[in-house]
């Protein structure tokens, strides 16, 4: 690899100062940094790191994430590939490394905690505590990923507590997923050494989980917005506190990333030291990752940026290479299989049909911006022996399809989508990675749901004669297609679902957490609805009154 020098003034972040350098690189990392008397343009910082990033999310698989995200400066992600070890096992988790490390980035990838998520749906696969602990023994993987099954670590589960105990064994970290966790049952599951969570909404329970120890992770994604919530703790809590996307839609990836969040933060009257701390350097330290923070010696992963205001990024290098420069990405395309796990045959309509009753409906109440849901009741539209949607009242129907196997759909209903017609589906479902599909009838509701099927994965959408669909044939949850060309056919498939009247700011990745138990309050899995402050599926909703 040849010799470059990059002149710019050099942001310090530890040392709080900035200082007009000549920076030189050889064989992939810093030589040399010599302060230069005269001013220079431009502002040199270390890349932008995703604390916690499902690349699954973005429907891209690694090489292609990697080709956006460098345009915005990230230069590494900290990814929990749990999406395709649902589908496809520790074989997903092997597929994602295998691409990741076609391309100059850093994958930081965990191993999967909690495959599948829990026992009440099902998943292409199961991933124990023995083979946490292998995958935890490869070097390629540096944490044990999100622990999502939060019950388990409270009540001493011997595989979750075994599974902890291989990533202490070996040193490395463990992430946290603890929703709404506070007080004494935050302390305990922290206490069993996990060390992050991505969860928190609000302030108060940020603050409760710093208090025992935790380390914050500021999350804003394409469904969970919680930036607004968080961002004033980085006034007392800096050196805790990082930032995320946990889940990024395509056309949200190539709009901004971490560069965003950077932008805003300072916008707020933050201190840009503290926020780069935060968006720089303590993902890097915390999970000991192999990327470069611009001291002689590391690797050359830095980013040029024109201001310390909006962040826009001119340059990026990873390890010494220029890999994007003035909003252009020069990270080539490469080749990729398509491993897949796809079994189930097409729906008909009466698959969907839900007989008439006279108590009111349990109904799942979706929060824009959020991945909790609430509980609801709702009378029921009654026609001719079955209830049925009713768009007056915004009461519609959700159904999980069984995509490893053929097996009856699981039907109920939600509120706060706004379709007024058509239906729109998906097989992008946290996190078993079912079908999961919301309507306005049966029929289009079924087509949706088809059209997925056919293309063995997808998100869809279906109104009367008119269909769209966007293929997803890498596990039904990724495509290898252009990133760009990804970002705008999803985003003409959200701007369409829209016209049919959601009013939700993202509804393709709202609706791919509808069928998230570990999330509270009520989702549906293709086993049934499930409860998810009780923690089971629900065979009578009238037991929640």
């Amino acid at each position: 690899m040849s010799e470059l020098t990059v002149r710019g003034n050099l942001v310090d972040i530890p040392a709080r100062r900035i200082v007009p350098v000549e920076l030189r690189v050889a064989e992939g990392r810093i030589a040399a940094i010599t302060e230069l008397p005269g001013p220079v343009e431009g502002y040199l910082l270390p890349g932008f790191v995703d604390a916690h990033v499902h690349v699954e999310s973005s429907m891209l698989i690694p090489s292609e994430f990697a080709r956006v995200a460098v345009v915005h400066g990230t230069v590494a992600t900290v990814s929990d590939p749990h999406e395709i070890a649902n589908v496809l096992g520790t074989e997903g988790v092997a597929y994602m490394i295998a691409n990741g490390k076609r391309v100059p980035f850093h994958f930081h990838f965990g191993a999967p905690s909690c495959v599948p998520a829990t026992p009440f749906e099902t998943a292409g696969a199961r991933i124990d505590a023995e083979a946490i602990g292998n995958l935890l023994a490869d070097p390629d993987i540096g944490y044990l990923a999100e622990m999502m099954n939060f019950p388990g670590v409270l009540n001493g589960d011997p595989g979750v507590m075994a599974a902890i105990a291989h990533a202490h064994r070996l040193g490395k970290p463990v992430d946290g997923h603890a929703p709404g966790l506070r007080g004494e049952l935050a302390r305990r599951y922290i206490a069993a050494g996990i060390s992050t969570d991505h969860e928190c909404v609000t302030r108060e329970e940020a603050l409760d989980k710093l208090a025992c120890g935790m380390k914050i992770l500021v999350r804003e994604g394409s469904a969970a917005r919680n930036f607004e919530a968080l961002i004033g703790l980085l006034h007392d809590h800096a050196p805790r506190l990082m930032f995320c996307s946990d889940d990024k839609h395509p056309d949200s990836l190539v709009a901004g990333h971490i560069d965003r969040l950077c932008a805003r933060a300072v916008a707020l009257g933050h201190d840009v030291f503290q926020v780069l701390r935060a968006a720089c350097i303590n993902p890097v330290e915390h999970y000991r990752m192999p990327v470069g923070l611009l001291r002689p010696g590391d690797g050359a992963d830095l980013i040029q940026v024109q201001d310390l205001t909006d962040f826009r990024v001119q340059r990026t290098w990873v390890r010494g290479q220029l890999v994007a420069e003035q909003g252009r990405s020069l990270i080539a395309r490469v080749p990729a299989d398509r491993p897949n796990h796809f079994r189930c045959t097409a729906k008909r309509p009466e698959d969907f049909a839900v007989a008439a009753c006279a108590s009111d409906l349990l109904v799942i109440e979706v929060l824009d911006g959020q991945l909790i849901t609430r509980k609801r009741w709702m009378p029921p539209t009654v026609v001719e022996g079955r209830c049925v949607t009713d768009t007056a009242k915004d009461l519609l129907k959700i159904a999980v399809v069984n995509r490893y196997g053929d097996a009856p759909p699981a039907v109920a209903w939600v509120t706060n989508f706004g379709l007024k017609r058509g239906a729109i589906a998906g097989s992008v479902a946290h996190d078993s990675h079912n079908i999961v599909a919301v309507g306005t009838n049966d029929h289009d509701l079924c087509a949706a749901i088809n059209q997925v099927i056919a293309h063995q994965g997808g998100i869809s959408l279906a109104d009367g004669a008119h269909h769209r669909v966007l293929p997803l044939p890498v596990a039904g949850i990724m495509t290898d297609a252009d990133a760009w060309t990804v970002a705008d056919a999803y985003a003409e498939l959200d701007r369409e679902a829209r016209e049919l009247g959601s009013t939700l700011a993202a509804p393709y990745m709202t609706l791919s957490f509808m069928a998230l138990l570990v999330i509270p309050h009520l989702k549906l899995s293709d086993r049934g609805l499930f409860d998810g402050d009780s923690f089971r599926l629900v065979d009578d909703p009238a037991e929640i009154l």
